[in-house]
């Protein structure tokens, strides 16, 4: 059975107009507009509220109770989790910048991958290192292709003088 929300909203709805005109996110703003309705009194239940703003119920008795302990700032507080943690951490990235900017530098990704495990004992797979050096980095490893020792110099600025 629904009961009628019991909340002090201590700001006046023109206060809470301005926030929600100055709300960046799209949760903010439901946060606020939840406040809105309830102080409007176009609301008066969590279950309706949650079904006006399409959230569950218990999302937001969770937003309510956060605007209880602590008021609006913490209500609005969005807590960003930290996730994985990178494979190869930002000071190793810069080291192998460094290593790139050598003329020698590195010859292939395979060999990015046996330096990280000699110099810091980071075992990182093909494909983590060359998603971090060709696209994090945006540096290519680029060899050039062998070429003949038979060779004639004068033939091949030929072919590029009369190539256009």
């Amino acid at each position: 059975m629904s009961r009628v929300i019991k909340l002090e909203i201590s700001e006046t709805l023109e206060v809470l107009q301005e926030l929600l005109r100055k709300q960046k996110t799209a949760s903010g703003k439901e946060r606020v507009q939840a406040l809105y309705l309830l102080k409007t009194r176009q609301v008066e239940t969590v279950q309706h509220l949650a079904a006006v703003l399409g959230r569950g119920r218990i999302t937001i008795q969770r937003w309510l109770k956060a605007y209880r302990e602590a008021g609006l700032s913490n209500m609005l507080l969005e807590k960003k989790s930290p996730g994985r943690p990178k494979k190869i951490p930002l000071d190793v990235r810069s080291q192998i910048e460094k290593e790139l900017s050598d003329p020698e530098g590195f010859k292939s990704y395979e060999e990015v991958c046996t330096w990280l495990l000699a110099e810091f004992g980071i075992e990182a797979s093909y494909k983590v290192v060359h998603e971090v050096v060709r696209y994090k980095m945006k540096a290519k490893l680029k060899a050039p292709r062998p070429r003949s020792l038979k060779q004639d110099k004068s033939v091949e600025d030929d072919f590029k003088k009369n190539f256009l």
